[in-house]
């Protein structure tokens, strides 16, 4: 029985190239394939040599490969630890889509090809001159099964490492203890349909040279977006209020010919101006989770729906002005050009992502996403049992 269920996994030179945004964008615009889990790991040297034996044993001449998981996928010597994120794919025929768009391995003495697969485009083989079976230079790009098979053994080891693992990468290549964190979320609107728009987002945010250390693929519930947006529903009603109840004075004046008195105005923001900016907040928790929350029953209120998101946690010096400057401001009209929302955003709600504000933001909202949790490992097992 053909498995619908497969994975690309990101090697650690790619992540420190920053490539991950242009791979991901190959990955869910030239396929058809649905992304349904995603998760940062740092191999242990006991992982890292039982996944590499995996590979040698299941894809005949592999040893080149294996070798390069062996080198570069362990710890350091001074014990820092190199990235690599795991991406899950689910859809017919899951693990022959990813394998022609990953193509083959480099080979010796092969013509080099001009970016028809991932590996044409960030993988490369580099022989001595003096010594054509002696290769100098090695880089896959990423990884994926050879087979479906080889899918399922692989994705029962990962799962397996991947659930005794914090979701979190503490001690990273390139981590300094002046390193503070923050978080972004890649909304909605860019999971619609199959595009290169998450994969652009990322690329983009991959200028500020931080390093992503935990990711994980979110389904806002409305209890959740109630929490994570309570905040906004006060800015709301404060800012937006006045401004509605002052159009409304103003359209009844001239609809009724009446002179409304100044005193008409706080009845105004009351009745109107918060009806309009509560509206304007349950737009928004419904944009986020599906489901608006007053048609949405108490029981349900928990419930994981299709809304998709990727949360994403990045590491560094000032992540947070780093972020937020590539970003934009909340409105993609009054965004510069060549940031974040200027080039996916559509207007103040449907504007392609949200980054923390302060310190104390990445932790409030990093506890109502869990981003110490991840259901990657379950989803492959549940994936498995199909």
């Amino acid at each position: 029985m053909a498995l619908d269920l497969s994975y690309v996994l990101i090697t650690p030179y790619s992540l420190l190239k920053s490539r991950t945004g242009g791979i991901l964008a190959r990955l869910l615009s030239r396929t058809e394939l649905e992304l349904v889990g995603a998760r940062m790991l740092a191999f242990t040297r006991e992982m890292a040599e039982r996944y590499a034996a995996a590979i040698e044993n299941e894809h005949p001449g592999s040893r080149l490969l294996a070798d390069y998981i062996r080198t570069n996928f362990p710890p350091t010597a001074d014990g820092a630890r190199p990235r690599t994120m795991l991406l899950l794919f689910r859809g017919e025929q899951a693990g022959e889509q990813l394998r022609r768009l990953v193509g083959d391995l480099p080979r010796r003495g092969a013509t080099v090809q001009c970016g028809e697969t991932l590996r044409d485009t960030y993988a490369d083989v580099v022989m001595d001159p003096r010594d054509p079976e002696t290769v100098r230079y090695f880089e896959p790009a990423v990884l994926t099964p050879n087979d479906d098979e080889a899918a399922r053994r692989e994705l029962t080891m990962l799962a397996e490492f991947a659930d005794a693992q914090p979701n979190l990468i503490d001690h990273s290549v390139g981590s300094t203890p002046e390193d503070t964190r923050t978080l972004v979320m890649i909304k909605p609107d860019n999971w619609r349909c199959p595009s290169c728009r998450p994969g652009g987002v990322i690329g983009m945010l991959s200028r500020t040279g931080l390093r992503i250390v935990g990711c994980k693929i979110y389904h806002m519930t409305v209890a959740d977006a109630l929490k994570f947006y309570g905040p906004v529903r006060d800015a709301l009603r404060e800012k937006l209020a006045p401004k509605i109840a002052t159009k409304a004075r103003a359209m009844l004046e001239e609809a009724f010919h009446v002179t409304l008195p100044d005193s008409a105005l706080p009845l105004l923001v009351q009745s109107i101006g918060v009806a309009a900016a509560d509206d304007e907040f349950s737009r928004l928790v419904e944009f986020m989770s599906g489901c608006r929350p007053e048609d949405c029953p108490e029981s349900e209120a928990a419930s994981r729906n299709s809304t998709k998101c990727m949360v994403l946690i990045y590491e560094g010096v000032d992540p947070i002005a780093k972020i937020r400057h590539v970003l934009g401001p909340t409105d993609p009209a009054k965004a510069p050009g060549g940031t974040v929302r200027r080039d996916f955003g559509s207007n103040v709600m449907v504007n392609a992502a949200h980054a923390s504000d302060a310190p104390e933001s990445v932790i409030r909202e990093s506890a109502i996403v869990g981003i110490d949790r991840n259901d990657f490992a379950e989803l492959i097992r549940t994936g498995l049992q199909a």
